[in-house]
């Protein structure tokens, strides 16, 4: 098969399949519910104990506090990310926070957070 015909298949294969997913709705951000916060912390550390948790108003992220420490938990495409908080920054962005871990799995996470919950955030991460 000619290069540039398998080049079109695979490129129009991938396309395909990134159209499919975004069409049945595979694309959108996760959402972090009250009642399975504790399950999707708990799939990243099944050996944390979960105390208590803060969730964002938009639900896409949440801190999570449990006995070895704070955490963060956010939404990364159809799936959620958790990291203890050990060795971060916190600056304030236009439109919420951003956290720089010591990291190289996960750098940066910009939190979109309402103007008045941004405040209570910056509390308990100073606290952490």
């Amino acid at each position: 098969m000619p290069l540039e015909i398998l080049l079109i298949l695979v490129i129009g294969g991938i396309s395909a399949i990134a159209i499919v997913l975004h069409l049945t709705g595979r694309s959108e951000r996760a959402i972090l519910h009250p009642e399975t916060l504790q399950a999707a912390w708990l799939r990243h550390f099944p050996e944390d104990h979960v105390m208590g948790t803060l969730l964002a108003r938009d639900c896409h992220a949440a801190l999570v506090e449990t006995q070895s420490g704070p955490g963060l938990i956010w939404a990364l495409g159809a799936d959620t990310v958790g990291r203890h908080l050990r060795g971060y920054e916190i600056d304030e962005v236009t439109g919420g926070l951003t956290i720089t871990f010591h990291d190289f799995t996960a750098p940066r996470v910009t939190l979109r957070l309402d103007p008045d919950e941004a405040p209570i955030w910056q509390q308990r991460l100073a606290r952490a």
